[in-house]
């Protein structure tokens, strides 16, 4: 044994060959902690100690070869003082540099996932053979930062820079014969044969018949583009890019920037160029967020776990009302591999939840994602019915009928008399209290919310309303079935309006006051958008439907009358009095017309103007700003309260409900991370500005005693 460490061993195969082999003890996969790091650092300095070797092959002794560097320490990294930052990130590379230039050939075995720091490993080394299976890419872009173990310096020169910056900017994992196409790895080979390619490449690069050094040289070279390719490279580049990313995502020009600063210097000097800038990127509020979200994925994930512990296994399940929710709901069973009965009481109903799931399924074949024969396949786990002749078999029943509780609670006390005793039924309401539904049930304990968002195909949130009398194991199993349904399921407490209904209407009462203040909505939309949101709120409305807005709003002022009760009439009851239900029929806020490839466009219509002149209550001058806060105030306020009154367990579920459901914008991490970048008591001061307004902006008390003490709702 030449070194052996925790997660490092470097030992000898045969003769002057040696396996360095990444196994990270105690974890499930490779990443680059601070341990790996220093281990990398000793485990390089023992072979170039040793004369004896003449090649080294670098594997993996886990499923994966290395998922990349360890993100919990990118937090407290962040912190640390620039040149600190600069001077740790150089050091860093100076490990990669030293292994890049042993003076034997080396052969980096892709066993698995291979990203970020994992695989800028892979380019350091000389040749690189991969799995079938494996993937390996530079996702930093999606934490707000780029690579800097040296990604943007050697990628460029090994596979080109127009490819390079396309992987780059994209941040997305490549399939094996994507990456040999251009030139990313040597060789691909069966999973089982990939040691013995490895060893036989390097054993070719010992005895000359392959010159590593030649194929090592322009790595440590300036990039072979004189200036006028240079210009026309980049410059597209980061004009193309920046449309694609937006202004909120600075990460991918960067990163293309420091590949153009980089292009005319060798590899240290390059090193050194893609340090300065990762260290200024690092230390962005979008990197922080972003950073953020990804952990706070990972501790829902690690929730979910828990659940598939005392899970029930979904073989078979069932949803009620077919029509477009229906057949999505369908539709992503049945493509995710559970068979699904869809049953209504009208044949049009089952045609329409077909078509819908067969339009679904059409549109994946013609991109390329699906083959016609699994679209055949899914199409057949999609079993109609009108009656409930089989419902004896099903695990899990998801009613999703018309908004309304008695029909709910009809229909759902009929399908309790023909599953078995153990079934799990599930409402999927979007307001309509769950532990209220369960009142007409024999056994609520069988029984929970399971809310999807429309469209079901694209919304990835599925919230699981825990009712006053719900099992854990119900609770469970429709999180497991959700997770299998390739959904990201968030457990919610019963209340009107659950998690993301709660804390979205508060969101629209500030629009409405601002319409009220005769605010024109189009202005509205723009700055709200421009803020981050996929839509504005009068295009938002317009898209959910301004019935179901209206029927959602009334639920919600039963509920929370102090705060969510509204004198008088709104734009909202006027649109809906007029039969202007948004998209649906063609007029809401904005009037729809069909453009070119059969999409609903919204243009102007005066008679929308026309009619919310009667809801004016008197006229304010408000600024961008002003908009900004009396929207994103209450949403805010009443986020802290679900957090309070214990509807979300976490802060990092309560964000992620929002960011997964309503499109909050990821950049700026969540309601709660929002009000930590702002710092509570400023947030609390700016709130009490607007305290005229009403109950919805007014500070909870605990709020103001965590402003008082300082605190913060992350770390």
């Amino acid at each position: 044994m030449i070194y052996e460490g925790k997660a490092i061993t470097v030992k000898t195969l045969e003769s002057g060959i040696v396996e360095l082999n990444f196994d990270l003890k105690g974890e499930s996969v490779n990443k680059f902690n601070r341990l790996t790091l220093n281990e990398l650092r000793a485990s390089v300095d023992a072979i170039k100690a040793d004369g004896s070797i003449k090649g080294v092959i670098v594997t993996s002794g886990k499923d994966v070869f290395i998922v990349g560097a360890d993100i919990t320490e990118f937090v407290d990294n962040f912190k640390l003082p620039d040149e600190e930052l600069v001077a740790g990130n150089l050091e860093a590379n100076k490990i990669f540099s030293d292994f890049e230039d042993l003076a034997v050939p080396t052969v980096v075995a892709i066993n698995g996932i291979a990203l970020g720091g994992g695989f800028e490993m892979c380019l350091a080394g000389d040749y690189r053979v991969m799995s079938e299976t494996a993937k390996i890419g530079l996702p930093e872009v999606k934490l707000g930062i780029y690579p800097g173990f040296g990604g943007t310096v050697r990628l460029p020169r090994v596979i080109g820079t127009d490819n390079a910056v396309e992987w780059i900017a994209s941040g997305k994992e490549n399939k094996a014969a994507d990456a040999l196409k251009v030139g990313a790895v040597d060789a691909v080979v069966a999973p089982a044969k990939l040691k013995d390619a490895a060893l036989d490449l390097v054993k070719r690069a010992i005895s000359g018949e392959l010159d590593y050094k030649a194929k090592r040289q322009p790595k440590l070279e300036k990039l072979k583009l004189n200036a006028i390719e240079q210009m026309m490279c980049f410059e597209t580049a980061k004009g193309f890019v920046a449309g694609q990313a937006g202004p909120n995502y600075p990460a991918p020009v960067e990163a293309i920037k420091s590949i153009q600063k980089a292009a005319n210097f060798g590899r240290d000097k390059a090193l050194e160029v893609e340090a300065a800038g990762f260290v200024k990127l690092a230390k962005t509020s979008v990197a922080e967020s972003l950073i953020g979200l990804f952990l706070n994925d990972q501790e829902l994930k690690k929730k979910a776990k828990h659940h598939d512990e005392i899970a029930r296994d979904v073989k078979l399940a069932a949803v009620l009302g077919a029509g477009i929710m229906g057949g999505g709901i369908a539709y992503q069973s049945a493509s995710k591999g559970t068979p699904i009965l869809m049953k209504d009481i009208r044949e049009e109903g089952i045609q329409m939840g077909l078509n819908e799931a067969s339009k679904l399924l059409g549109k994946r074949v013609e991109k390329g994602r699906m083959t016609p024969a699994k679209m055949a396949e899914a199409l057949n786990a999609i079993r109609p019915t009108m009656s409930y002749g089989d419902f004896g078999n099903v695990d899990i029943v998801v009613e999703a009928v018309v908004e309304n509780p008695k029909v709910k609670q009809i229909v759902l006390a009929e399908v309790e008399g023909v599953v078995r005793e153990d079934a799990i039924l599930a409402s999927n309401t979007s307001t309509i209290s769950i532990s209220l539904l369960a009142q007409a049930l024999k056994r609520p304990e069988n029984f929970v919310g399971m809310h999807f968002f429309n469209p079901v195909h694209m919304m990835p949130l599925v919230e699981v309303i825990r009712g006053e009398k719900s099992s854990e194991v119900a609770v469970a199993t429709t999180v497991a079935y959700a997770k299998k349904m390739g959904k990201n399921p968030i457990v919610v407490n019963d209340c009107p309006g659950f998690l993301v209904n709660r804390v979205l209407f508060p969101y629209f009462g500030g629009f409405s006051k601002l319409l009220g203040f005769g605010v024109d909505f189009v202005r509205i939309d723009k700055v709200m958008e421009k803020f981050g949101w996929p839509m504005g709120p009068a295009y938002l409305s317009d898209v959910v439907g301004i019935d179901t807005g209206h029927h959602g709003r009334d639920v919600m002022a039963e509920g929370f009358p102090d705060r969510m009760a509204v004198e008088g009439k709104t734009a909202v009851d006027v649109m809906y009095e007029a039969d202007r239900l948004g998209q649906k029929n063609g007029k809401g806020f904005y009037a729809y017309e069909t453009d070119k490839r059969g999409k609903p466009k919204k243009v102007s219509d005066p008679a929308a103007y026309e009619l919310l002149k009667s809801i004016v209550v008197e006229e304010r001058e408000v600024t961008d700003e002003d908009i900004i806060n009396f929207m994103m105030i209450p949403l805010c306020m009443e986020t802290v309260r679900c957090l309070e009154d214990g509807i979300v367990d976490t802060a990092a579920e309560a964000d992620m409900g929002l960011i997964y459901g309503i499109g909050f914008p990821p950049f700026r991490g969540g309601a709660l991370r929002y009000i930590d970048s702002i710092g509570v008591a400023e947030f609390v001061a700016l709130a009490d500005k607007y305290a005229d307004l009403g109950a919805l902006y007014h500070p909870t008390a605990k709020l103001r005693e965590m402003a008082a003490n300082g605190q913060k709702f992350f770390g």
